[in-house]
């Protein structure tokens, strides 16, 4: 489990459309929105990060960069953007499913062919979605063991400006004894 206030695990995979994405090179003004999505196979993921793509000048506003990532190949994150219409949006791939453990992602195993007719991988990491500051550490974090009731991007906004204004601490970073 990552601890608010503290550093997150590296993170370095390609995009489709925009080079090398490295978190810890990242010096967005706020923070980088790191999403963890499930893939190709994934319909709700696709309507999920169009929501995103369409926000992506309102989080700029907020001095918030964005990033979303599966473990898909780059053939498969191709098709996913042709689909799904995302130019705009990072869309990075081949995240490893260690590396989506270290982040604290659930993995589950392919029930074969999804509503879309698409198979799902053997192996893939359920979503998450994360709020990095500058300096590398985590500022917010949620995690799914479905694709379903997740984060919704546009509430997201009105509380990043009320966090910006009174600055706000991340919450969550006490490890003691209860």
């Amino acid at each position: 489990m990552l601890t608010p206030r503290q550093p997150v695990p590296d993170l370095k995979v390609e995009t489709l459309n925009h080079g090398t994405f490295d978190l810890q090179a990242q010096k967005p003004k706020f923070a980088t929105i790191v999403v963890f999505y499930r893939g190709l196979h994934c319909p709700i993921c696709a309507t999920y990060l169009k929501e995103l793509q369409r926000l992506l000048p309102d989080f700029a506003e907020r001095g918030i960069e964005a990033v979303a990532i599966s473990s898909d190949t780059k053939e498969r994150a191709q098709d996913f953007a042709e689909r799904a219409e995302l130019k705009e949006l990072r869309l990075g791939y081949g995240l490893s499913l260690a590396d989506a453990r270290k982040w604290g992602l659930y993995i589950s195993t392919s029930r074969g062919e999804t509503s879309i007719g698409v198979i799902e991988p053997d192996l893939f990491s359920e979503p998450g979605v994360f709020i990095v500051k500058p300096d590398n550490t985590l500022y917010f974090a949620s995690v799914q063991t479905m694709p379903f009731s997740r984060p919704v991007f546009k509430d997201m906004l009105p509380a990043l400006d009320f966090v910006q204004k009174v600055d706000y601490p991340a919450r969550g970073e006490y490890t003691g004894a209860v």
